[in-house]
């Protein structure tokens, strides 16, 4: 039990992103098929607000129970913001290339696309959101303490 416990918090953030990372892209997924195929919108215009709504509730649930990261100022808090948006922003950009590749290009459906492309996009937004977003602004903030 004691070695469960060990591996547990060695790798709880992982854990935790994988939950949170997994629920992220359930809200991406849903998002998507309700824009695009029930609504009828375009998969890009889709796969945009598909993005937007999946980060607003990534970052919360990131800084929260992921990462727990903790600011100490609004200026912390606003820079977190900014950079976690910001590499999003990045692989939203790989997402759309990857989505029309694969629907435009290949022409493939868009849902089987969309989850190939959301693997893509979890396991770089996991690196992203470890090594620069969260572990930044942590060792900031300790500095702003001091």
């Amino acid at each position: 039990m004691q070695r469960l416990l060990q591996l547990y918090y060695k790798y709880q953030d992982v854990l935790a992103y994988l939950i949170f990372g997994g629920l992220t892209t359930l809200v991406n997924l849903v998002v998507f098929y309700v824009t695009a195929t029930l609504w009828g919108w375009n998969y890009q215009v889709g796969n945009v607000w598909a993005w937007f709504l999946s980060v607003l509730f990534a970052y919360l649930t990131n800084r929260v129970w992921v990462f727990h990261s903790h600011f100490t100022t609004t200026k912390a808090l606003f820079s977190e913001v900014v950079s976690f948006f910001l590499a999003r922003g990045a692989t939203l950009i790989m997402d759309m290339a990857i989505m029309w590749a694969g629907v435009t290009l290949l022409q493939q459906n868009e849902m089987l696309t969309k989850l190939v492309d959301q693997v893509v996009v979890v396991l770089a937004n996991y690196f992203f959101s470890k090594w620069f977003v969260f572990k930044k602004n942590k060792a900031s903030s300790v500095n702003e303490q001091n």
